[in-house]
C-alpha cells in the first residue's frame, strides 16, 4: 500500500488516543496478530521490547485447552512480566468454548481473550471453524455469547477477529460485527480479505471502513497489508479505525513495533537496522526459544530456521550461508554463522521491507459438505460439528 502523504498528521501530533478494550488501556493502539508457530512467548518478548501494544499468543483450540494438553498449556504460557496476557481461542462448539474461557478466567491465565473467526487454513475451515464460521450466524452468536458470559464476571474482555466472509458471494463481516457488538464483545478486528482470498492480492480497506461505520459503540481494528508504520497511518486515515492489527509485516522485523509506536505518537524516527543488529536479534531470538521449548536446543534451532529468511530479506547474504543457517542445530553454530556475515552492511532500505510470509493465490475454501447451502445449523451438521470439536488434539 502506498501511503497518502496528505493524510498524515503533523510531526509531534498524536495520531490516535490510547486503545480501550474493556478495562484495559493500551497506550499504543497496535495488536500483534496471533500466528501459528510464530507468536510464541519468545517472539512476543522480542516485539514487546521494541514497542507497546497487545501481543496475542498463538491460537489454541478450546478442546485441547479443556483437556489440558501439554501443547495447549505451553501455547498459553506468558512471561511473568507480560501484560496484558492475551490468548486467542478457536472452536466450533459453544459449550466447549465456554468451558475453555471459564478455565482461563477462573485460573487467572489471561487478561484478554480473542476469538478466532479469521483463520483461512483448510484444516480449520473444513471443520466449520475460522473464517467460514460466521456464515452460520446463530452458531457465531452462540459461541460469542458463551465466551462473553464466562468472562464477564471476571471483567476479562473478549474480542473478535474475523475476515470479510467465506468469499465475495458469502460476506458476513457487517452482520457478524454488529452481532458481536450486541453480545458484549469489547472490540472487533477485521482482516480485509475473505477466506477464499487466503493471503493473496490486496486487503480491502474499504470493507474495514464500512465495518467502522456499522459498529458504533466499541473499537474497530483494521488488519491487512501493514508492512510499515506509514501503512498503519494510512489505514487509520482512510478507514477511521481505532487501532491496527499487524501479522506478517513483523515477521523478521520485531522492530516494526518501535516504528508503529513512534508513528502513532507523531514521531518520524524509524528503526533502520544494519546487518549487525539483525544478526544480534536473530541470535537473541534463538536464545529465547530454548527455554520456551523446555531447554531443547535442537527444537529451538529448528524453529528459528524459518525466521532467518524473513530477517535477512533484502540484505546481501550469500546462498551458502543462508543454506547453512537453514540447517543450524545449536546456539554456538548459530552464533558462528551469524558472525560470518558481512556485519558492517547498512540498512538496505526498501529491499528489506514489504510483503513477507505466506501469500499464494486465492482458492475455494474447504468447508463441511453443504455448509453454504443455508446459514442455519441443521441437526446433522450440529452432530458433525460436535465430532469435529472432539477430533481436535494438541494445541
Amino acid at each position: 500500500m502506498t501511503s497518502d502523504a496528505s493524510a498524515q498528521p503533523a510531526s509531534g501530533e498524536r495520531v490516535l488516543p490510547p486503545l480501550r478494550i474493556g478495562p484495559l488501556t493500551i497506550d499504543t493502539p497496535v495488536v500483534l496478530a496471533p500466528m501459528a508457530g510464530i507468536t510464541n512467548a519468545a517472539f512476543r518478548r522480542l516485539c514487546r521490547e521494541y514497542g507497546g501494544g497487545i501481543y496475542v499468543a498463538e491460537m489454541v483450540t478450546s478442546r485441547a485447552l479443556v483437556e489440558r494438553t501439554p501443547e495447549s498449556l505451553r501455547i498459553i504460557h506468558h512471561d511473568p512480566d507480560e501484560t496484558p496476557r492475551s490468548v486467542q481461542l478457536y472452536g466450533v462448539d459453544p459449550a466447549t468454548i465456554g468451558a475453555a474461557v471459564k478455565m482461563l478466567v477462573t485460573e487467572d491465565r489471561a487478561d484478554h481473550i480473542d476469538m478466532n473467526f479469521g483463520c483461512p487454513v483448510p484444516k480449520v475451515t473444513k471443520k466449520g471453524g475460522g473464517a467460514v464460521l460466521p456464515w452460520k450466524k446463530d452458531l457465531f452468536r452462540d459461541i460469542v455469547r458463551a465466551a462473553v458470559r464466562e468472562a464477564a464476571p471476571y471483567d476479562i474482555p473478549v474480542t473478535v477477529k474475523m475476515r470479510k466472509g467465506v468469499d465475495e458471494d458469502h460476506l458476513t463481516y457487517i452482520e457478524a460485527g454488529r452481532m458481536a457488538e450486541s453480545e458484549g464483545v469489547a472490540a472487533v478486528a477485521l482482516h480485509g480479505r475473505t477466506a477464499a482470498d487466503y493471503y493473496s492480492g490486496h486487503a480491502d480497506w474499504e470493507a474495514i471502513a464500512r465495518l467502522k461505520e456499522a459498529v458504533k459503540s466499541i473499537p474497530v481494528l483494521g488488519n491487512g497489508d501493514i508492512w510499515a508504520a506509514e501503512d498503519a497511518l494510512d489505514m487509520v486515515a482512510r478507514t477511521g479505525v481505532d487501532g491496527v492489527v499487524v501479522g506478517r509485516g513483523c515477521q523478521g522485523r520485531p522492530w516494526l513495533f518501535a516504528d508503529l509506536q513512534a508513528a502513532f505518537e507523531g514521531r518520524d524516527d524509524r528503526v533502520k537496522p544494519g546487518l549487525r543488529m539483525v544478526a544480534d536479534t536473530i541470535y537473541r531470538h534463538g536464545e529465547l526459544m530454548v527455554p520456551f521449548f523446555g531447554g531443547d536446543e535442537l527444537k529451538a534451532m529448528r524453529e528459528i530456521r524459518k525466521h532467518v529468511a524473513w530477517y535477512l530479506k533484502g540484505y546481501p547474504v550469500g546462498g551458502e550461508i543462508r543454506k547453512n543457517l537453514g540447517l543450524v542445530e545449536t546456539l554456538p553454530q548459530l552464533r558462528a554463522l551469524l558472525d560470518s556475515l558481512p556485519l558492517d552492511t547498512e540498512y538496505p532500505g526498501a529491499d528489506a521491507e514489504g510483503p513477507r510470509g505466506r501469500q499464494g493465490t486465492s482458492r475455494t475454501p474447504s468447508c463441511p459438505d453443504g455448509w453454504l447451502d443455508t446459514q442455519d445449523i441443521t441437526p446433522d451438521l450440529e452432530i458433525r460439528l460436535r465430532e469435529a470439536e472432539l477430533s481436535v488434539s494438541g494445541g
